[in-house]
């Protein structure tokens, strides 16, 4: 945005995309070239488990891998990068990247496994809505794509801010341990 010419301060020039094309579309672009390193990072291969974060978390201990719940077929973990306290991935111990790829045994727990996870964290933290969902292959945004996940992410009213955008910061109220800890004691037993 151009500033205020009254002061001594240049203008703002304007963005390179929207000079380019000539017509303003209207949006504004937050560039953040630090992403780079991230997409161009070498990730697990779809038939290797070697360096996957979601092969490796199963053989720590619960409290190391952040396990919070493990299934016969699957596991609960929380995501070391929440974009909530309480952020879990529910993942199948078998290396398969597409959620059609689970064996009906498979998706029938990790069904149960989400059921459960909203469960213990509306017990343990009273969210007023959860985002759920998975991203399958890197071009759909997947971090892991040779690995399925499912996020859960709890929701308060007023939890989204600047602070990610603006600070590239993220405020989480919890630590993980702690919020490991409350899930672990509220998760269901009986189903």
């Amino acid at each position: 945005m151009p500033q205020d010419r009254t002061t001594d301060e240049p203008a703002v020039p304007p963005e390179p995309a929207a000079s380019f094309a000539r017509v303003d579309d209207g949006f504004e672009r937050l560039w953040t070239p630090h992403r780079m390193a991230y997409i161009q990072s070498d990730k697990p291969s779809q038939e290797s488990h070697e360096d996957c974060p979601f092969c490796e978390a199963p053989g720590r201990s619960d409290a190391d891998g952040l396990i919070v719940h493990r299934g016969s077929t699957g596991y609960v973990v929380l995501n070391l990068f929440p974009y909530n306290p309480g952020h879990l991935l529910v993942c199948p111990y078998r290396h398969v990247p597409l959620y059609v790829d689970l064996t009906d045994e498979e998706t029938a727990e990790f069904t149960m496994l989400t059921k459960q996870a909203i469960a213990a964290l509306q017990a343990a933290s009273a969210p007023m809505g959860f985002n759920i969902g998975m991203n399958q292959g890197e071009v759909a945004g997947a971090g892991v794509a040779a690995h399925l996940h499912q996020h859960i992410v709890p929701r308060w009213g007023g939890d989204a801010n600047f602070l990610p955008i603006v600070g590239q910061t993220k405020a989480l109220p919890a630590l993980l341990e702690d919020t490991r800890a409350q899930l672990v004691e509220h998760w269901p037993t009986g189903e």
